[in-house]
């Protein structure tokens, strides 16, 4: 284990671009947190009488205590698996583990979606009709895996915020895996009507993702990491692409087309092993998240100790669909999806048929816009953040610029690749073109969070099933032009294609909005946190001058300015309460107030029968108005 450790210090470093400078706890080292998780592993390890094995606060005690004690944390219990291998990575925190595995994910699921292409091209390259399928069985194979995927776009937000998000993502890519698995043996039955089946039920599983990978973010992305952490996360789906293209073209031309898809069938099953051992639906959950990295978070969020989830009725959809920034979300999410599921389907085919490339050549080439665009994505979010971050644009500004200058230059490339004449300059006007418009997903692809993070998952599906729809019309659209002119009809493809990009360009410049919406605000009741009755402390009762004292002086707090340092030591939607009224409390000692004695059976906050007598426990840190207090 120290062995590790060390490991793991010297690993830090190398994603220390990646983690905030969280404020700094010195944290005593047989200190555990609380009951459960690996605490209860290093049991007889421990030093300590207090929760978990640390040291209980103790008046002649003066070791250094953290913000992390001043409140029992309750660790999961451990997995049969946690108790030999510890679920974590040793060189990343928490949060940047699920977005990696997140990403792997998304790169599983894209790359599946690669494989028919290069089947397709192989049948092709054998001077034969593949399976003897008309255009219009391949354009219905083309656009079948859609079909399902609009279907459960918008249901699958809902679902993601019913159930742990974690776990419907998992589920979505390993079962669209396993019925990858069916898809040569199906190619081969009733003329490709089976095929359009089994595609049409991966699109319903894999409708969920999107949805469901917003409602982890939910619960895990501090905000000034929103961008950063969701970026990392959906550049799998271009990394996808990359890795998709050459290997499903190498996988078909040396074993068989029907080789990429027995392999990303085997991939998504074991990604998902990995998955559910790794991924967690909260941070609370997690057994092997550090202390200092769990209090950031949900300082940073805010805490609700148990926020409703929105449903169908609570859903605010009449205002909804009158505001504009939703409605720049959707246009933005079509246009990006039109060009993106064009290259998915098409790129290979454009460098066939236009410049001659075989079938891997078409496969490496056609992988590096992508690959280009793979490195772009994630750099575009920790600029957006730290744009944001240091106060040098609003997010408002920072969503424009990185979205319209993303979809713009895209459009302007894409005008000289349909005009170019040879493949170095159309792939070199192509590579740029894709890369510029990985900045656009800092801007649409994470603005659901910025608009309403209560309904992020909800407005994922709906912007994503909207987009979904291009995916579905690509095909139709130009299945018949390729067939009627595969060498020249490419200027009309791409022309058509930067015109799309620029009127998303357009339209989002106009509406959109990086600021929470007014119909997005959390119900009232949320926000209400328990405070004292009035008269329940009062300067008159002297046993209870001290605490009255106490109140005054650490919760006066005034209102610093942000910064990433200070999100931990801001107050939230909920307090963690004072500090003066518990008993045993080193800081309330220290300012010369006379200790608080401990009372066997606290009275219930709904039934106060004295209210002269009010005793807490260390466990119980109620919230009050420090302006109430001071007004008596």
């Amino acid at each position: 284990m120290k062995g590790l450790t060390a490991f793991k210090e010297k690993a830090t470093g190398v994603f220390g671009g990646l983690k905030p400078n969280m404020e700094k706890f010195e944290i005593s080292q047989s200190y555990h947190g609380g009951h459960g998780g690996y605490e209860e592993m290093e049991g007889g390890d421990r030093e300590g009488r207090g929760p978990g094995g640390g040291h209980a606060y103790d008046d002649d005690d003066d070791r250094p205590d953290s913000p992390a004690s001043f409140e029992e944390i309750e660790r999961p219990p451990l997995r049969k698996i946690d108790k030999y291998c510890k679920a974590e990575c040793p060189c990343m925190p928490a949060r940047y583990t699920i977005a990696t595995m997140a990403c792997v994910g998304f790169m599983i699921a894209f790359g599946m979606r690669c494989n028919m292409s290069a089947a397709k091209l192989k049948g092709e390259h054998n001077g034969t009709v593949f399976m003897n399928w008309t255009v219009a069985v391949e354009s219905h194979v083309d656009s079948s895996f859609f079909w399902g995927y609009l279907v459960t776009q918008i249901p699958g937000g809902f679902i993601a915020s019913k159930f742990p998000a974690n776990k419907i993502f998992g589920l979505s890519i390993v079962s669209s895996a396993t019925l990858h698995l069916f898809v040569p043996f199906a190619m081969t039955l009733m003329h490709g009507h089976v095929v359009i089946c089994v595609r049409v039920l991966q699109g319903l599983f894999e409708g969920v993702t999107y949805p469901a990978c917003h409602g982890i973010w939910r619960f895990w992305a501090p905000p000034m990491e929103r961008s950063r952490l969701a970026t990392l996360a959906f550049s799998g789906s271009y990394a996808g692409v990359v890795v998709g293209l050459p290997l499903s073209g190498l996988l078909a031309d040396a074993v068989g087309y029907q080789a990429p898809f027995y392999a990303y069938g085997v991939f998504g099953i074991i990604w998902y092993m990995f998955w559910i051992w790794l991924c967690f639906e909260n941070p609370r959950k997690h057994p092997a998240i550090s202390i200092p990295e769990l209090k950031y978070i949900e300082k940073s969020l805010g805490e609700s100790a148990h926020p409703t989830m929105p449903s169908l009725k609570t859903t605010p959809w009449r205002e909804m669909m009158r505001s504009m920034p939703v409605y720049a979300i959707i246009v933005a999410n079509f246009c990006r999806s039109w060009n993106f599921y064009l290259l998915v389907l098409f790129q290979s085919s454009f460098l066939k048929h236009k410049f001659g490339f075989k079938v891997e050549e078409a496969g490496f080439v056609g992988s590096l816009p992508h690959l280009i665009m793979t490195t772009i994505v994630p750099f575009g979010g920790m600029l957006a953040d730290h744009l944001r971050k240091n106060g040098i644009l609003s997010t408002t500004n920072v969503r424009k610029l990185f979205n319209c200058g993303g979809f713009g230059m895209e459009g302007l490339f894409f005008l000289f690749v349909a005009h170019s004449s040879t493949a170095t300059g159309a792939m070199f006007a192509l590579t740029c073109g894709v890369a510029f418009s990985g900045f656009a997903i800092s801007g649409y692809n994470v603005n659901h969070l910025d608009i309403a993070p209560r309904y992020a998952s909800i407005l994922m599906g709906l912007s994503n099933g909207i987009g979904t729809l291009a995916g579905i019309i690509v095909p139709y659209a130009l299945d018949g032009l390729i067939q009627a002119n595969p060498t020249g009809c490419w200027t009309t493809v791409f022309t058509l294609a930067a015109c799309v990009h620029l009127v998303g360009c357009t339209f989002y410049g106009i509406f959109a909005s990086g600021e929470l919406q007014p119909w997005a605000e959390p119900p009232a009741e949320e926000q209400k946190v328990w405070a004292p009755p009035p008269g329940a402390i009062t300067n008159t009762d002297p046993s209870q001058a001290g605490m009255l004292g106490d109140y005054m002086k650490e919760t006066s707090f005034g209102a610093p300015e942000y910064t990433e340092q200070s999100q931990m030591q801001q107050s939230t939607a909920i307090s963690y309460g004072a500090t003066g009224h518990v008993a045993n409390n080193p800081f309330a000692m220290a300012s010369g107030a006379p200790p608080i004695a401990e009372e066997d059976a606290p009275p219930t906050y709904g039934d106060v029968t004295n209210p002269g007598q009010y005793g807490y426990t260390q466990g119980q840190m109620p919230s009050y108005d420090p302006q109430g207090y001071q007004q008596q």
